[in-house]
């Protein structure tokens, strides 16, 4: 695949990159997720290295709190997030009623 080699020769470029400004990119937390934008149910596995090891890939990643899915909905960022909320107001309603 093309595209795989592309990505490939391209995050060995930042890599050289940061490891001159000193910077090191932990290998166990790098994740890869495809982003798809068509209805088609392709199953596309693709094999990104980082320093020789290959990166796993993901269908969801949470990035800064927000959950993203491969499609890029958030249907599961904003049901965690009702169930948070729902949570806090259950919280919130119990204390008060202590009072």
């Amino acid at each position: 695949m093309r595209s795989k080699n592309i990505a490939n020769v391209e995050l060995n470029k930042i890599t050289e990159l940061a490891t001159d400004s000193k910077i090191r990119f932990n290998k166990e937390k790098s994740k890869v997720m495809l982003l798809k934008r068509r209805k088609r149910k392709e199953q596309k596995e693709v094999a990104i290295h980082l320093n020789n090891k290959i990166i796993p890939q993901v269908h969801r990643l949470k990035y800064l709190g927000i959950i993203f899915d491969i499609k890029l909905t958030f249907k599961e960022h904003i049901n965690c997030m009702a169930n948070n909320c729902t949570k806090l107001i259950f919280s919130l309603s119990k204390a008060a009623k202590l009072n």
